[in-house]
């Protein structure tokens, strides 16, 4: 994996593939690279390690001129960063260009049954098997070639291909991976990501398994495994391509950590409808939702923490019980589903492998399936019985900041539709939480207002932390047996209670995915089983303690805490007065709000807390080593 783009059209392709493999820099990758068919059938090609600059940096030495090309962006599964192990690979003929998202399972076997009939390889990668496998069976028509080759083929992929012997023509299959088709005038796209080819055309084609594309700059098709059309109908992508720009922000991250008040908002205006709750894409009749007696949430990193909040309001609104699992866990164990289990499957992109398996396992077990995701026409999408889109828009910065709010929202609505199906909230008690619902992009604007305020002051913070972590790590590695008693506790532990817990998760890991600096996210209550042995002066602790029925617990913790020397920083509802008397460290304020909204705003700091410790130590906030947007493999 990581990202694909290919163009055949009238224009140059090199500048084309270079800014769309731009648009999929947000997915993450370590090498990158393009192939260029030159009109005199030859195909040119460049690639390098690093970041897309270092390939733009040749590209303007030697430019590659042509009309049909292929690019990638990769981030390592099979052999470390490398140019040989960069994308496009070539035959040993150099006829045939090939870039690959996925993991071929059967690759060893496939290598030394190519290298006895001749095959040279030049990479550590699973992808050069595919290139070989093209050219074994290559007899003048691509199509055919890697029709062929797909059965040889086990695991997961999506892959792009050209031939210099076939101009303008650019092959395409998937199982397991996403390939979309981008339709333009007098000109096509082939992408892994709709994000790369809004800009170009909003009319894509969305491959489902199996199937494969034939593109060139006047036609594409989409046929089944034995070439037959699957009549694919466009579909128009409602994408604003100025959300993939940052609009004046230092970073991507910051940009999309400010656009969550409109997000939320964006949603209530869409769904909410005074009392009335509508979900035109949902699918599911309501007549099959009544026959539900519980809830299962699947999903992966962000989504999951978006999951466990949900189940507290779902089963505080529903009376439904609810269980939440991370989707590679959940897959892999028997779990027991069947008539009367909603199976919810929540992902940013649609297309995380392990949601999506976990999905067709509860499919395979009669669960009523249902989508939550931000991509239009992604798998999951496709592939659940009902779908709830999140409407986000584009997310760039792989730490996933809006994607979440938008999850929980929907996740809200959800819960408020579901109350209204089984009548277990009176509709008067329905309507004024729905009514204060609407209040709270308001309260969290306020929250991020105040942030802008204090900005200098949080800003001093982050310093701190800085000369501190790094004066305890000289001591560690001082060769003082004195000093180096102790291992440096230069870490943060998150602690929340009920449903900020999941916050206390998120927060940990918003930190850890942008700063590299190890955190823990903990229910509160549980700080006496473990973490209070890690209390010292040194760590940081950040405490969510809004208002709420477990607020005077939440002050013991930070007495405990405090008693122990560590360095506290809470969260608190505005009006506070009680944790200001224990003289925090620093004490962040969010507006007073309903406990069962609170996760809205209290993410908000948390977000900010992760971007001004990266930031401080200088860290590629919105591109984070070895992390990809959107993990589409297992």
């Amino acid at each position: 994996m990581c990202g694909i783009f290919g163009y055949t059209g009238h224009k140059e392709a090199q500048k084309l593939v270079i800014q769309g493999l731009k648009r999929l820099e947000y997915r993450g990758y370590d090498s990158s690279g393009l192939a260029v068919q030159d009109g005199f059938q030859a195909l040119l090609v460049e690639k390098t390690s690093g970041k897309i600059k270092n390939l733009e940096a040749l590209l303007h030495r030697r430019p590659l001129k042509g009309r049909t090309a292929i690019g990638h962006t990769r981030w390592a599964t099979h052999g470390v960063p490398s140019r040989e192990n960069a994308h496009p690979h070539l035959d040993n003929g150099g006829e045939i260009a090939v870039v690959h998202n996925g993991i071929i399972e059967n690759h060893f076997d496939l290598k030394e049954t190519l290298k006895a009939e001749g095959a040279v390889f030049r990479s550590e990668t699973d992808t050069e098997v595919i290139v070989h496998l093209l050219a074994k069976y290559y007899k003048g028509n691509l199509e055919n070639a890697l029709r062929r080759s797909l059965k040889d083929l086990k695991g997961t992929y999506a892959i792009a291909a050209i031939c210099s012997k076939e101009p303008g023509k650019l092959v395409g299959a998937r199982r397991d991976s996403p390939l979309v088709v981008g339709l333009g005038k007098k000109e096509n796209f082939l992408a892994s990501d709709v994000s790369a080819i809004v800009e170009h055309t909003d009319r894509v084609m969305f491959l489902e398994n199996g199937e494969m594309a034939v593109v060139t700059k006047d036609s594409a098709r989409v046929v089944d495994g034995a070439g037959r059309p699957v009549g694919r109908k466009a579909v128009k992508v409602d994408w604003d391509i100025t959300q993939a720009k940052k609009g004046g922000y230092p970073h991507f991250m910051l940009k999309e950590i400010f656009e969550q008040p409109g997000i939320l908002t964006a949603v209530l205006r869409e769904r909410l409808h005074g009392a009335k709750i509508r979900f035109d894409e949902l699918k599911i009749a309501p007549r099959a939702f009544r026959k539900v007696k519980r809830i299962v949430i699947i999903a992966c990193g962000t989504a999951y923490h978006a999951g466990l909040t949900a189940k507290y309001v779902l089963e505080e609104l529903t009376d439904i019980p609810v269980w939440v699992d991370t989707s590679s866990e959940f897959r892999y164990r028997n779990p027991k589903l069947g008539k009367g289990t909603l199976v919810i499957a929540v992902s940013q992109s649609g297309e995380t492998a392990d949601t999506l398996a976990g999905l067709r396992e509860a499919k395979a077990k009669g669960a009523l399936t249902l989508s939550v995701c931000n991509v239009l026409g992604s798998s999951l999408s496709r592939e659940a019985q009902g779908v709830l889109y999140t409407h986000a828009g584009p997310e760039i910065a792989v730490a996933s900041t809006k994607a979440y709010t938008a999850q929980l929202a929907v996740l809200y609505l959800l819960a408020f539709y579901l109350a209204g199906l089984f009548n277990s909230l009176p509709q008067k008690k329905r309507k004024e939480l729905l009514r204060e619902f609407s209040r709270v992009p308001f309260l969290m604007q306020k929250t991020l207002d105040q942030y802008r305020e204090d900005e200098k002051e949080w800003a001093e913070k982050a310093r701190d932390f800085n000369a501190r972590y790094h004066a305890q790590l000289e001591k560690y590695f001082s060769t003082d047996p004195e000093k180096r008693k102790r291992s440096p506790n230069g870490f943060f532990l998150y602690l929340g209670r009920n449903i900020n817990y999941p916050n206390a998760l998120e927060g940990a890991l918003k930190l850890k995915e942008i700063s590299y600096i190890p955190a823990e996210g903990y229910p509160a209550g549980e700080m006496k089983h473990g973490p209070i042995a890690l209390i010292d002066e040194n760590p940081w602790v950040i405490c969510l303690a809004p208002q709420s029925r477990t607020y005077d617990k939440m002050i013991s913790n930070i007495q405990e805490i405090k008693a122990r020397g560590g360095i506290v920083i809470p969260i608190v509802s505005e009006g506070d007065s009680e944790i200001h008397k224990l003289q925090p460290f620093y004490l962040i304020r969010v507006p007073k709000v309903r406990e069962l909204f609170s996760p809205f705003l209290t993410v908000l700091p948390l977000q900010l807390i992760a971007y001004c410790v990266a930031r401080e130590f200088g860290e590629d906030i919105d591109q984070p080593r070895n992390l990809a947007k959107s993990v589409t493999v297992e």
